[in-house]
């Protein structure tokens, strides 16, 4: 299938090489310059991926980032002239599955694209497939009810609102209940990763779920840090 990429770029030079590069690789690419342009295209098209500039005139690209992944599980990779690694960071808390800083390698950029794709592509797949099961996957700890299934968490009958990438973290957890899991096995079973050295996606998503579902985030309880190895999933 050929995939639809939206590229969010205000300098021309930039988009046009982009759009060629992706056209030539054989992708659907449309292009948009602002923010504006980018729900716009979004509204009409169905888009796979969108590669963001993060610095947009008029418009903060992680904001946009933030109101993207709020909307929908549309793959997200934010291109950025900023070497900052706290931008990055908080490009991922924003919801954004991967970053490139510029000046960026071409052939580097499509890898990212291709993995990307094909691990939504896969997790969606695979959520077909168990939507399509009989039987209802339900864990209950404590206070707290998480149907798999059914995608929904709820604490005492009030559903708790879970981002696709929080809610594949948690079946990854709960999967393995008392048992520690690395950093790089989480990341490998989930959709929303960053192949960086650095990587600090499962921190970030393990700070977001203690959040929403800690009665002391600082002291938890269900999701436990074992220092020097990795995570546990505590819930009773």
């Amino acid at each position: 299938m050929s995939y639809h990429v939206l590229v969010v770029e205000d300098d021309a030079v930039t988009r046009s090489k982009l759009v060629g590069y992706f056209q030539n690789e054989g992708y659907t690419v449309s292009e948009a310059e602002s923010g504006e342009q980018m729900r716009s295209m979004l509204q009409n098209h169905s888009i796979d991926l969108v590669m963001l500039d993060i610095n947009l005139p008029g418009e903060d690209g992680l904001m946009l980032t933030r109101e993207l992944r709020s909307q929908s599980d549309i793959g997200i990779i934010l291109v950025t002239g900023r070497t900052d690694s706290i931008d990055k960071i908080v490009g991922l808390e924003m919801g954004a599955d991967d970053y490139v800083t510029k000046p960026f390698e071409l052939r580097e950029l499509l890898v990212r694209v291709k993995n990307l794709l094909w691990r939504i592509s896969s997790a969606r797949n695979a959520g077909t497939i168990a939507d399509q099961k009989n039987d209802t996957n339900v864990v209950r700890f404590g206070e707290w009810m998480f149907d798999i299934q059914r995608r929904a968490l709820s604490r005492n009958g009030e559903p708790v609102k879970l981002t696709k990438a929080e809610y594949e973290l948690l079946v990854a957890l709960s999967s393995y209940p008392n048992q520690v899991l690395s950093r790089e096995r989480i990341l490998n079973m989930i959709s929303h990763r960053v192949d960086a050295p650095n990587d600090r996606t499962i921190d970030v998503l393990i700070r977001r779920m203690r959040a929403k579902m800690e009665f002391d985030p600082k002291n938890p309880q269900i999701f436990v840090t074992v220092h020097g190895e990795g995570y546990m999933f505590a819930g009773d």
